[in-house]
């Protein structure tokens, strides 16, 4: 498995799907990538040596995308400075609630988690 970035990329797949595997690189940007480098699309990541490695990283570093730590760092910056603020979403991050007008009374499992039965407790 090829390393790119601090990061294994996949050595079975194309190149441009691979390369979806660093964090900020999507589709189109990894087409726009491959394009850049002047790279075969259909290659695979494992037959790429280190001179084309070299210039994959090259390219990203000279198109100026944040990626990795960077992109990490500035969406926590921002979620952070949303509840520093505490604007309304802000609050919906600090509760672990959905943030963006999503239905709560029904779903919304995934933000808020499995469950929780409340129980009735008796007097004796």
């Amino acid at each position: 498995m090829p390393r790119l970035l601090g990061v294994e990329i996949p050595g079975n797949k194309k190149l441009a799907y691979a390369l979806r595997y660093v964090y900020g690189v999507g589709l189109t940007r990894a087409l726009e990538i491959v394009k850049t480098t002047q790279l075969d699309p259909n290659k695979r990541a494992r037959d790429l040596n280190e001179e084309e490695l070299n210039k994959i990283t090259e390219t990203i570093a000279h198109s100026g995308y944040k990626i990795e730590g960077d992109l990490r760092r500035e969406i926590i910056g921002n979620i952070k400075r949303l509840q520093a603020i505490r604007c309304y979403r802000g609050l919906r991050h600090l509760r672990g609630l959905p943030v963006r007008g999503q239905r709560t009374q029904t779903n919304a499992r995934t933000r808020k988690g499995a469950r929780k039965t409340v129980g009735v407790v008796t007097k004796k």
